[in-house]
């Protein structure tokens, strides 16, 4: 079955970085997509990035175009790079699975495997 699991959470003050590293098991897709969203008390659950495994530019929402960067491998990780972290961004963040080359960007319904989430709290 396939599996995702988010790591590299934590807490961290306003303006200081976080990578988190998603990693995919148990499919074989020659084409898929991933995608980090994010879900914070009294905030509509909102997908910040995705990217495709190949042919395709990666989706960024507008809050965090600049600051956050999206990146996948060979081996079935996917990263993001948070800059720039600002207390709005503190939630849980998850990775999801879409099985399509077409990224989903506020659609997450389409998303067919999700992660369970890390926390990222950014706080003095």
């Amino acid at each position: 079955q396939v599996q995702l699991v988010e790591s590299g959470g934590g807490s961290v003050p306003p303006g200081g970085s976080l990578r988190l590293t998603c990693t995919a098991s148990g499919f074989n897709l020659a084409h898929y997509a991933i995608g980090w969203i994010r879900q914070a008390p009294g905030k509509e659950r909102e997908g910040v990035a995705c990217i495709p495994n190949r042919d395709g530019d990666p989706y960024y929402a507008e809050s965090v175009k600049g600051r956050f960067t999206i990146s996948i491998d060979g081996a079935g990780n996917t990263y993001l790079q948070m800059n720039s972290l600002k207390p709005e961004d503190t939630a849980v963040y998850s990775c999801a699975m879409v099985k399509s080359w077409v990224c989903p960007a506020r659609a997450l319904s389409l998303y067919d495997y999700w992660g369970l989430g890390t926390q990222v709290t950014v706080s003095e």
